[in-house]
């Protein structure tokens, strides 16, 4: 909790440009060929925005910084370290030992890579492994075999960095509970720090979402979904990755200190194309706000003064105290530990118990799918797999 006191945020970094768009994935992402991708130019743009926005937050300082993607891996490590030299030179109160990440993919991912990105001051790397069947690779439209995959994992853990995280996705049509294990079992084994384990989801604007829509989509059904978590959860918890939030699972202290940022409802200054962030304004009203999602219109940006241009905004609303409070329930109670209620409300300046809220609460307690702690709220692991249903009930 040290790491989050008093007014720290996290700065995440959107880097739009994928070599070929997964069908599962709802992030902004467009197509582009790696000559095509223009780094310096986009690094200036973000530069430029960071310049703007944190013109009222250089008494802050920051936790963690984030390049996610699209395909961050893609980014000339020059240009990459440019855009972290100017964010690390925007917050100088930061402490020094800051978690600085970046998403790589197999297909953009090499010793050169991995060290070039070294260089310029990344100590984390995210690996989009997936997966280590074939047709299963194929049919979430990875550009890697399982030979690269894990290759990529190796080639991280073996650069130095102080951290290594692989993603992988269970739950796919054909795959048994016993075969997601074993994927699991075998990239842990590799020695990673963290993972990020994630059910196919079938999102609403994707290809498979729309392959969804008219049944022609194959699909793995619940009840194989549920124990394909079991089993996930099971053997990472036998090869020492505490599953300390429902989607991931990390050896002692390397949790992931951005991700908990959002999961505890921390402040986050979002920079790029079709980046969110969320902040507290002067006024101390929470904003949040989408920039735009055009690579073209973003790039063409400029200030004037100190606004920018409004082709910068794609979208910004205000998050009431209330808002605030079901989103931090919402987030918070994936947590292993679960939240404070009261404390998170207090903060807040709200009352935690609407009445619908305490009788919610007493019914899912007497059910054993709430545990309290003293002042701690959580869903016991048993009851996870119902979170979703769990936590709609508290909102």
């Amino acid at each position: 909790d040290a790491i989050f006191a008093g007014d720290s945020l996290g700065v995440y970094v959107h880097f739009p440009w994928c070599l070929a768009k997964c069908p599962y994935c709802d992030f902004l992402s467009v197509v582009g060929e790696r000559s095509t991708i223009p780094h310096a130019t986009y690094a200036d743009a973000v530069i430029a925005e960071l310049g703007f926005r944190s013109a009222e937050l250089r008494s802050r300082r920051i936790h963690s910084v984030f390049f996610g993607g699209g395909t961050p891996s893609l980014w000339d490590p020059h240009h990459l370290g440019r855009v972290l030299a100017a964010i690390l030179e925007a917050f100088p109160h930061s402490r020094s030992t800051l978690e600085i990440t970046a998403e790589c993919n197999p297909s953009s991912f090499d010793s050169d890579k991995a060290r070039h990105l070294l260089d310029v001051g990344v100590n984390r790397f995210s690996i989009g492994i997936q997966g280590l069947d074939a047709q299963r690779l194929q049919f979430l439209g990875r550009l890697h075999d399982r030979d690269q995959g894990l290759a990529a994992v190796e080639l991280a853990l073996a650069s130095g960095a102080r951290s290594v995280s692989a993603d992988l996705i269970y739950g796919v049509a054909g795959q048994t509970p016993a075969e997601a294990a074993s994927e699991a079992a075998m990239i842990a084994s590799l020695g990673v720090h963290h993972m990020s384990a994630y059910a196919l989801t079938i999102e609403e604007g994707t290809r498979f979402g729309a392959l969804a829509r008219v049944g022609q989509l194959p699909l793995l059904p619940d009840s194989g979904v549920a124990d394909s978590f079991c089993s996930v959860h099971e053997t990472l918890e036998q090869k020492g990755l505490c599953h300390y939030e429902i989607s991931n699972f990390s050896k002692p202290d390397f949790e992931s200190v951005h991700n908990q940022g959002y999961w505890l409802g921390r402040d986050y200054l979002g920079l790029g194309c079709g980046a969110w962030g969320t902040l507290q304004d002067r006024h101390g009203q929470r904003l949040r706000y989408r920039n735009c999602q055009n690579p073209e219109r973003y790039l063409a940006w400029r200030t004037s003064g100190t606004s920018p241009d409004p082709t910068l905004l794609g979208a910004i609303e205000t998050i009431d105290p209330k808002t605030a409070l079901s989103e931090r329930i919402l987030l918070g109670l994936r947590l292993q530990r679960g939240i404070r209620l009261e404390r998170e409300a207090h903060d807040l300046g709200v009352d935690p118990m609407t009445p619908a809220r305490a009788r919610a609460l007493k019914k899912l307690k007497a059910r054993g799918q709430l545990i309290q702690e003293g002042e701690w709220l959580r869903i016991p692991a048993s009851s996870w797999l119902f979170a979703d249903g769990i936590i709609a009930e508290l909102l």
